[in-house]
Order: C-alpha cells, then sequence, then structure tokens
C-alpha cells in the first residue's frame, strides 16, 4: 500500500426506519435549532417530511423547514438557505434527500458559519474553509455519496459554472439511511444513481498510483456488486436486497475507501459537469454520456489497468493480448450504460449533436481557459478535452446497442 490517510467520521445508521432516529442523532451531535432542507414535493406527500419533524420536535427541538433545492443544486438557492439560516439562528442544518439536497446543506452549513463570505468564495478556491455548522441526512437516493464524502458540488446559475470542493468540514455527523426510502424513485432517477456511483469508484481505479492490491479489490468487489444489482432496482424500485447495496455502495464509492493510496482522478466528472452546468441535464447522465470517449482517449496510457478492470470487474477472460482486453471492458460498460438507458454519448443526452463552437465551449470551460488541465493518468490539456467532446459527439451506431430496462 501506497501511503495515505483515511477521514470517515460520519456515524452510519442504516435499515429500515432509520429516519426515525433524527432527533436522537441531532440531539446527540450538539444540536438544539435545526434548519431542515429538502427538494420537491415527494418529501411532503410521502410524509417522509413530518415523520422526520415529529421525530426532531419528540426530542425538544426546534425546527424549521426550507424545501425547492433542484436537480444540479443552485448557488442563488443556497445563499437563500444562508439567510433563512441566519435568521432561525439555526445550529444544525438536516438534508432530507440525495446529493443535490446534502451538497445544498452543506453550502448553507458553511454560509451560516461564517456570514461575512459569500459562499461561491470557497468554491472558486479564494479562501480556505475554516468552519462550518453540523450537517445530518436523511438519504432518500443512493448516487452521490455526499451523505459521507467531503466534496460538495454547487451550480453558479447566472453564469453556468458548476465546481465541487472538498474539504473536511463537508463530512456529515451522521447519514440515517433507510433503503425503503428510495422505493418511490424512478428508473431513471435509479439509472442515474447507480451510474453515478460506478462511476465515483472508476473515476479513483484509473489513476498512475499502483501497488495498492487491497483497495483495488475492494474497488473491484463494489463495482461488480453495483453492475449486478443496479439493474434489478431498476427493473424492481422495491428490491429491497438490490436497493439496500446500491444504498451502501454509494457511500463507500464517496467516501475516498475505494481510492486509498492514490490521487483522485475525476477526469470524467470534470467533463460531465461542464454538460450538467450548460446544458442543466442529469448529474448521471453526463458522465455516461462521455466515459467512453474519455476511456478511449486514454486507456493506452496504461492499457494493463484497463485490461485488468475488464477480467476483475467484468469477468472477461476471453481475450488474446491486453490492448483487447482493455477494449472490451470499455465496450462492457458502455453496452451497461445502454442497457440502463443511460445516453453513451452526446446525441443521446441532449437529443442534437453539438455545434463547433459549441464543442470549444466545453473545452474551455473545463480547462478553465487553458489554465488547468484535468486528470493525472493523462494529462489533458483544453485541446486534449476538445478531442474528448468532439469523440462523444459522435452518435453510436445504431446495431451496438443493448435492450435497455428504462
Amino acid at each position: 500500500m501506497r501511503d495515505f490517510t483515511f477521514y470517515a467520521p460520519t456515524e452510519i445508521i442504516f435499515g429500515r426506519r432509520a429516519e426515525e432516529r433524527a432527533g436522537q442523532a441531532v440531539a446527540r451531535y450538539g444540536g438544539s435549532r435545526v434548519l431542515i432542507i429538502y427538494g420537491g414535493q415527494s418529501a411532503v406527500k410521502s410524509g417522509l417530511l413530518e415523520r422526520v419533524e415529529n421525530a426532531l420536535k419528540s426530542a425538544h427541538l426546534a425546527v424549521k423547514t426550507l424545501g425547492g433545492v433542484q436537480p444540479n443544486p443552485t448557488l442563488s438557492f443556497a445563499r437563500k438557505g444562508v439567510l433563512t439560516a441566519l435568521a432561525f439562528q439555526a445550529d444544525f442544518i438536516l438534508a432530507i434527500g440525495g446529493g443535490s439536497v446534502i451538497d445544498t446543506a452543506k453550502a448553507v452549513a458553511i454560509g451560516a458559519a461564517e456570514p461575512s463570505t459569500d459562499i461561491w468564495t470557497y468554491w472558486q478556491g479564494k479562501a480556505p474553509v475554516q468552519k462550518a455548522l453540523p450537517v445530518g441526512c436523511v438519504l432518500t437516493i443512493s448516487a452521490s455519496g455526499s451523505e459521507s464524502s467531503d466534496s460538495a458540488v454547487l451550480t453558479d446559475d447566472a453564469h453556468h459554472d458548476k465546481r465541487g470542493i472538498n474539504t473536511p468540514f463537508n463530512r456529515p455527523r451522521f447519514a440515517l439511511m433507510n433503503p425503503e426510502l428510495t422505493f418511490t424513485l424512478s428508473p431513471r432517477q435509479i439509472a442515474c444513481g447507480v451510474t453515478d456511483i460506478l462511476m465515483h469508484t472508476l473515476d479513483r481505479y484509473f489513476t498512475p498510483m499502483q501497488g495498492n492490491e487491497l483497495t483495488d479489490a475492494l474497488a473491484e468487489a463494489l463495482m461488480r456488486t453495483v453492475i449486478h444489482y443496479g439493474p434489478r432496482a431498476v427493473e424492481c424500485p422495491t428490491n429491497y436486497q438490490a436497493q439496500s447495496e446500491l444504498m451502501w455502495a454509494g457511500s463507500l464509492s464517496h467516501n475516498n475507501l475505494t481510492g486509498l493510496g492514490a490521487e483522485k482522478e475525476f477526469a470524467v466528472h470534470q467533463l460531465g459537469h461542464e454538460l450538467s452546468g450548460v446544458y442543466g441535464v442529469p448529474h448521471g447522465e453526463s458522465l455516461s454520456a462521455v466515459w467512453k470517449a474519455w476511456a478511449m482517449y486514454v486507456y493506452k496510457q496504461d492499457p494493463a489497468r484497463f485490461a485488468r478492470y475488464a477480467c476483475n470487474v467484468w469477468r472477461i477472460d476471453t481475450v488474446t493480448d491486453t490492448d483487447s482486453a482493455a477494449r472490451q471492458g470499455i465496450d462492457a460498460t458502455v453496452r451497461f450504460f445502454a442497457r440502463l438507458g443511460m445516453p453513451t454519448n452526446l446525441p443521446e443526452l441532449l437529443g442534437r449533436p453539438l455545434s463547433e463552437s459549441e464543442l470549444h465551449d466545453l473545452a474551455e470551460r473545463c480547462s478553465r481557459g487553458g489554465t488547468r488541465t484535468v486528470s493525472k493518468l493523462k494529462p489533458l490539456a483544453k485541446e486534449d478535452l476538445l478531442l474528448i467532446y468532439t469523440a462523444a459527439n459522435q452518435p453510436a451506431p445504431s446495431s451496438g446497442k443493448s435492450p435497455k430496462i428504462i
């Protein structure tokens, strides 16, 4: 194993009716005035919001709610949340939802702890986060892993700029994880979540760092689990076994366990963030749409790594050489995304090919105007990013698509 530091302090309370322990959990971590942040009306209609409010009030905690978080969470709403938290004098932020809600809660927690600094300052990298209010989560979708990660992503909706930050202050104090809360999700939501979970480990797996055998084995086992149970959850959202495996995989995939001893790669996430920021597409779909183009562009940098992925994750063993195995693993991944009903190129994602100027704009944004490279496996400058976006802009041959689940 290479050197690493592993910090994963989030308390996981997993299983049926976990959300009913919200009051006990908040009180245990010192909360007395709780701002609940949630998304749309599903939390209200399902009765989940009411159950959580009752659990908090039973623990004699003051409660205020703020709903309306959208997918690809926005800076403008997070700023509204900061003002709400300050007016309420909140000392604890509780998220009810998935990654967008949790990331918004993290932003509100940072902003309310230091109201003199606008939160986008941190996301722009102009100042380090120094403190934050404590955050807890009631998870309703298996996807981002934000319930136990140190990351949070926001979109500046005025400028279509999507960015993420990593800081220990983003770690939630606890996550209440009841797989039954995912039963009402649509197949598309589940498929996007499955893709995000898989990509969080793929983006850690394909790095230049070698020799982390146990980390690699854990990553490969997690990916096999997601590949096995993902389609089952899409086909039957009330399959508790499938949903529970995916929920736990989502947390482990993004709490850094599956990348210990290696640098974070996250090139595909960077490519996808620009698509979500500019076009407002779901995060998971932005990842599946560019993965093949990225993989085919970089795999010759380390074909043995891609071949190991093919053999250990996809169980591909009928190959004659490393290059062939690497390509078969890439193709198997693309077929998996297609089977889930996920887009595997930009025309499928957006309903049309992008123009040359639009592709240049994406590369310009992703490279921050040519001031940074993306990736460590193969550093990608603006011209490389443009080539990847251009490759992703080609429609897939109709004969290569697998039957969709959704």
